[in-house]
C-alpha cells in the first residue's frame, strides 16, 4: 500500500511560527484563492520534501519568510513526517532531512524538536520504501547504457501537474520538458504499470552486467597482447638503444620478461651518466628537469596503484551487496510466520493462523540474521559513496600528475634542444637523446601494464553464462504485457474524453509511451495531442490520462502515491489577469464543472484509494466545487499560506 498527503506544514523563521494546511485523504481537496497567496507553492513544497535534488520553491513571500517545510504522509495504520530546511544562504539546496515515523493522526512537531540528520539519498530510499517501491528492481534506461532503480522521484512524474503543465500540448507528464527526463519516464513506465516482473528484471540486469564484463575483458586481453614487454615496439626500441650506445650488445635474444628491465636500464643508466658528468647539478636546468620528471613518474605510479585498490574495494562492496540483498529477500519470507506482538512468541501459521511454538527458535535466529544483513547493507551503502568520492579525487590527482608529466617532458625537450644548439653535440649524442626520449615515452604510456596482474581469460565462462540467460529470457512477455495494459488504460482515457466532449473522442485513443503523448487514430491518420488544437482539449486529455493512470495504479496496486495534484486547471477558461470575479458563465462554466465532475466521479469510484488536490483561482458556487474547498486564501479574508503576522515588510515578488 502506498500513501496520500495528510498535511503540508511551513515553519517561519521566527520562534513558534508554524502553519499547517490539512488535507482530506481519499477525496478531492480544493485550495482556492487570489494570486500571490501561496497556492502554487504547495506543489513545490511537497516536491521539495519528497527528496527533490533542487529547491523548486519560487522566490517570494514563501522563500522570504519560511525557514523549513514539512509534509505528513499517511497510509492505513502508518504515518510518516518528512521535514526539510530551506537552503542556507549561498547554498543551492539543503542535503539533510528529518524523517519521523509517527502514530496516525499525530500533529506536526515543533521545529525545535526536529533533528535534520538524514542524508538526501537515505531519505529518498525511505520514501521509496514507504511508497511500496521495490528498490531491488532495475530497469534499462532508454537510449542510455545503464539501468534505473525506480524511486519516489520517478513515481512523482504521474502525480504532479504544475501550472505550466496541466494544459500543455507538448508535455503530458511532470518534468517531461527537462533534460533526460523523457527517456527516464519511458524507462520507468513499465515498472509502475506492473508490466515488469522483478525476477525477469533481475535477470535482464545480470545479463547486461555479464555483457559489459565480457566487453571489458576482451579489451583488457587485447591491451595485454599489444602492450607486453616483448611487443614489436618494445623490441624495436631495445635494438635502437643498443645501436645508440645506451646498452651493450647482447649475443642472446632477451626473454619477454627481460625486455622491460633492459629499457629501464637504458633510460636510467644514460640519465645517471649524464648527471655524473656535470660538476654542478644545482645550476643545471636539464638535471633539475630530469629529476622532477623522475619524481612525477613515481607519483603517477603510486596514484595508479591507489586507484586500482579503490576500484577493487568498490567492486567487492558491490558483489557483497548483491549477494546480501539476495539473501535478505530469501530471509524476508519470514514475514509469513507472524509472532504475537504481546509475547513475541508462538509463531502463527500463515494459512490457519494456529500457533507453532516449535518455530520460535528458528524464527528468532532468522530474524537475527535478517537484522545483521540489514546492518551490513547499511554499512556497505555508506562505504561505497565514500570510496567513489576518494576514487574521483585520486583520478583528478592522476590527471594533474599526467599533465605535469607531459609538461615536464616538453620542458626537457626544450632545454635539450637549446643545449644542443649551444654545444653543437655530436650526431651520436643527439641520436642517444632521441632514443632515450622515445623509451621514456613508451614506459610512461604502456609499460605500466606489464606490472599489472595477469588478465585471466574467462571469456568462455562469460559467454556460457550469457547464453544461458538469453535462453531463459527468450520467452519474456514484458512487451506484450505493457501493450495490453496500455490498451486498457487507453480505453478509459477515451471514455473520459467522451464524457468531457473533447475533440476526436469518437476515434480510438491511445497513450503513446514512446512519444509520451496521447494520440487519436482517425480516418485521416494519427492526431497527436499537440495537433488537436484548443487549450480545452489539452486540459481535458491531461486530466483524462492522469485519472485513468491512477485508476490503473489503484486497481493493480502500483507503487505510486495515491495523490494527484493539479495546479489551476481553470486557467483555460479565465483570462491571465483574472482576480476572482466574475466567474465563468454559460458554456465555459459548464465545461469547467465537467472537469471537476469527472475528477469527483473517479475519486468516488475508487472509494478512498485516490486523493486529488487542486489549487485554483476560481471559487465556484456549484456544490460540486464548493463542498470540496478546504482553504480559501483571499485578500478579503487575509488568508494565505504565509500568515500575515509573519510578514514584516511589503514585497511584490510572486509565489506562483
Amino acid at each position: 500500500m502506498t500513501f496520500q498527503i495528510q498535511a503540508v506544514t511551513v515553519y517561519g523563521k521566527q520562534p513558534g511560527q508554524v502553519r499547517t494546511v490539512p488535507f482530506r485523504t481519499g477525496t478531492m481537496n480544493i485550495v482556492t484563492g487570489d494570486s500571490r497567496r501561496g497556492k502554487s507553492a504547495l506543489l513545490t513544497i511537497i516536491d521539495y520534501c519528497l527528496a527533490s535534488s533542487d529547491y523548486p520553491v519560487k522566490a517570494g513571500k514563501v522563500r522570504k519568510y519560511v525557514g523549513a517545510y514539512a509534509v505528513t504522509l499517511a497510509k492505513p495504520g502508518q504515518q510518516l513526517f518528512v521535514a526539510r530546511r530551506a537552503p542556507d544562504p549561498g547554498n543551492a539546496v539543503s542535503t539533510v532531512l528529518c524523517v519521523l515515523s509517527q502514530a496516525p493522526e499525530t500533529p506536526p512537531p515543533p521545529l525545535e524538536e526536529l533533528t535534520f540528520a538524514t542524508p538526501l539519498d537515505t531519505a529518498k530510499d525511505i520514501l521509496s520504501d514507504f511508497c511500496g517501491i521495490d528498490r531491488t528492481v532495475k530497469v534499462p534506461a532508454v537510449a542510455r547504457a545503464q539501468t534505473i532503480a525506480p524511486s519516489i522521484r520517478h513515481a512523482l512524474y504521474f502525480c504532479f501537474q504544475a501550472q505550466n503543465e496541466v494544459a500543455n500540448p507538448d508535455l503530458l507528464f511532470h518534468s517531461q520538458g527537462e533534460e533526460w527526463r523523457p527517456n527516464t519516464i519511458r524507462g520507468v513506465i513499465p515498472y509502475f504499470l506492473g508490466a515488469v516482473d522483478p525476477e525477469q528484471a533481475a535477470l535482464h540486469n545480470r545479463l547486461r552486467l555479464l555483457r559489459r564484463d565480457l566487453s571489458d575483458l576482451e579489451a583488457k586481453l587485447a591491451q595485454a597482447r599489444g602492450l607486453g614487454p616483448a611487443s614489436g615496439q618494445a623490441r624495436a626500441l631495445l635494438t635502437e638503444a643498443v645501436e645508440a650506445g645506451l646498452l651493450p650488445h647482447r649475443d642472446s635474444e632477451p626473454t619477454a620478461e627481460e625486455v622491460l628491465g633492459l629499457l629501464r636500464l637504458a633510460l636510467e643508466g644514460s640519465i645517471r651518466q649524464e648527471l655524473e658528468s656535470r660538476p654542478d647539478n644545482d645550476g643545471d636546468p636539464l638535471a633539475a628537469a630530469i629529476g622532477r620528471r623522475a619524481q612525477l613518474r613515481r607519483a603517477v605510479g603510486r596514484s595508479r596503484a591507489r586507484i586500482a585498490d579503490l576500484k577493487r574495494a568498490v567492486e567487492e562492496n558491490d558483489d557483497f551487496a548483491g549477494e546480501a540483498r539476495e539473501q535478505r529477500r530469501r530471509l524476508a519470507s519470514l514475514g509469513l510466520m507472524r509472532l504475537s506482538p504481546d509475547t513475541s512468541q508462538a509463531a502463527q501459521c500463515p494459512v490457519c493462523e494456529s500457533p507453532i511454538a516449535s518455530a520460535n527458535t528458528t524464527v528468532a535466529t532468522i530474524m537475527h540474521d535478517l537484522e545483521r544483513l540489514d546492518g551490513d547493507l547499511q554499512v556497505i551503502g555508506s562505504d561505497t559513496p565514500a570510496l567513489q568520492r576518494q576514487m574521483a579525487l585520486e583520478e583528478e590527482q592522476l590527471q594533474q600528475l599526467r599533465a605535469a608529466l607531459s609538461g615536464s617532458q616538453d620542458e626537457i625537450n626544450e632545454i635539450s634542444a637549446g643545449l644542443r644548439a649551444l654545444q653543437q653535440e655530436p650526431d651520436q649524442s643527439q641520436r642517444a637523446a632521441h632514443v632515450r626520449g622515445r623509451i621514456s615515452l613508451y614506459l610512461d604510456t604502456t609499460a605500466q601494464h606489464v606490472s599489472a596482474p595477469q588478465v585471466e581469460d574467462r571469456r568462455d565462462d562469460l559467454q556460457r553464462q550469457i547464453a544461458e540467460l538469453e535462453e531463459l529470457l527468450s520467452d519474456d512477455t514484458q512487451g506484450d504485457r505493457l501493450t495490453s495494459y496500455l490498451s486498457l488504460i487507453s480505453q478509459n482515457i477515451r471514455t473520459k474524453a467522451a464524457s468531457l466532449g473533447l475533440d476526436h473522442s469518437d476515434a480510438p485513443i491511445r497513450l503513446d509511451v514512446n512519444r509520451l503523448t496521447v494520440v487519436a487514430d482517425t480516418a485521416d491518420g494519427p492526431v497527436r495531442l499537440a495537433d488537436m488544437g484548443s487549450a480545452e482539449n489539452h486540459l481535458g486529455y491531461h486530466v483524462a490520462t492522469l485519472l485513468s493512470l491512477h485508476e490503473w495504479f489503484s486497481e493493480q496496486r502500483g507503487p505510486v502515491p495515491r495523490t494527484l495534484i493539479l495546479d489551476q486547471p481553470s486557467q483555460v477558461y479565465f483570462p491571465p489577469d483574472y482576480t476572482g470575479e466574475p466567474t465563468p458563465q454559460g458554456t465555459d462554466l459548464s465545461h469547467l464543472l465537467n472537469i471537476y465532475r469527472i475528477i469527483n466521479d473517479t475519486v468516488q469510484a475508487l472509494d478512498g484509494a485516490l486523493q486529488v488536490i487542486v489549487v485554483e483561482h476560481a471559487d465556484l458556487a456549484d456544490p460540486l466545487f464548493r463542498d470540496h474547498v478546504v482553504e480559501r486564501w483571499r485578500y478579503s479574508n487575509s488568508q494565505a499560506l504565509v500568515p500575515s503576522e509573519w510578514i514584516t515588510e511589503p514585497i511584490d515578488d510572486e509565489d506562483e
